[in-house]
């Protein structure tokens, strides 16, 4: 009986542990007007809350904060509810309006924010707008960096066109990936965030890269009830994927995105890996949020 005992404690310690990580445009979440747009209102933070709460993740990347006291805010807000995101991390780059943020439930061990990154464009000089969020937090024996992003919006400014700005922009984060395989060849790493640009488009490409170093996209989406494969094996199966709307051109489309070192691609869960779906849910922002499920065996 021992050594059926023996086994089965084994078998219990090889288990995948779940891990929940997300990312969530909160479209203009300030304490005071930004851009000619008043602070959100109750019922658009109420939202934002029921959405983070419905994800139930345990490490979620934030965009489009206004500031440090809107994150502590949305953090103090969310344990008034039961949900205590007891780590957050907070990213101020170039822009003056427009920042991001972590809160997790696990604690964040390292931070390395990136604030000062530049690049050059038709002979200028460019700071990448809203920086990057790197922090590494600690999941039981394992450790998982995290590299947020914010690019470069499509809408065009007279300072050089968007998608070629976008395009170094994101050029910058892939070497703010190659430097950490670098330090890590074997380093669980997840790039993750709006990206603003669709996975075919060259931005895209640029940051999940090639070779041994190529990240991979687990595809999340709706959990509606589509389980049937292409007709055709050449392409993804047709799934609701859209993660924002843009109500000039009343278009949907994918720009949010979690991205995997290649040795965590075994460990995504499916099952709880999505789009989330939610009535109501463009009063709390004009993104939806996106999550992945990973086991990480012991």
């Amino acid at each position: 009986m021992k050594w059926v005992l023996a086994w089965l404690l084994l078998g219990t310690s090889l288990l995948a542990a779940p891990l929940t990580v997300a990312t969530y445009n909160l479209e203009l979440y300030a304490n005071t007007p930004t851009f000619g747009v008043p602070p959100k209102s109750t019922e658009a933070r109420q939202l934002v809350r029921e959405s983070i709460r419905r994800l139930n993740a345990d490490v979620i990347a934030l965009q489009e904060l206004g500031s440090l006291e809107a994150l502590l805010e949305l953090q103090k807000s969310l344990k008034n509810e039961g949900i205590n995101y007891r780590y957050s991390d907070f990213v101020q780059g170039n822009d003056p309006n427009l920042h991001l943020g972590f809160l997790s439930k696990l604690p964040i061990v390292t931070r390395r924010p990136h604030t000062n990154e530049s690049f050059l464009h038709a002979g200028k000089r460019f700071r990448v707008s809203r920086g990057f969020a790197e922090v590494e937090v600690a999941a039981g024996a394992h450790r998982l960096t995290f590299i947020a992003a914010h690019l470069k919006s499509r809408r065009q400014v007279s300072e050089g066109d968007q998608q070629s700005l976008r395009e170094a922009e994101a050029a910058v984060l892939r070497e703010k990936v190659d430097e950490f395989f670098k330090r890590e060849p074997n380093g669980k790493l997840i790039v993750l965030g709006d990206l603003n640009d669709d996975i075919s488009s060259k931005t895209l490409r640029t940051i999940i890269g090639r070779g041994r170093t190529r990240l991979f996209d687990p595809r999340p989406a709706e959990r509606n009830g589509d389980t049937h494969p292409h007709q055709d094996p050449r392409y993804e199966p047709r799934r609701i994927l859209w993660t924002h709307y843009f109500g000039k051109e009343e278009s949907y489309s994918r720009v949010d995105y979690i991205l995997l070192s290649p040795n965590l691609r075994d460990a995504v869960d499916p099952a709880g890996t999505s789009v989330l779906a939610m009535p109501d849910w463009g009063t709390a922002s004009d993104h939806r949020p996106v999550c992945v499920r990973l086991r990480l065996s012991d």
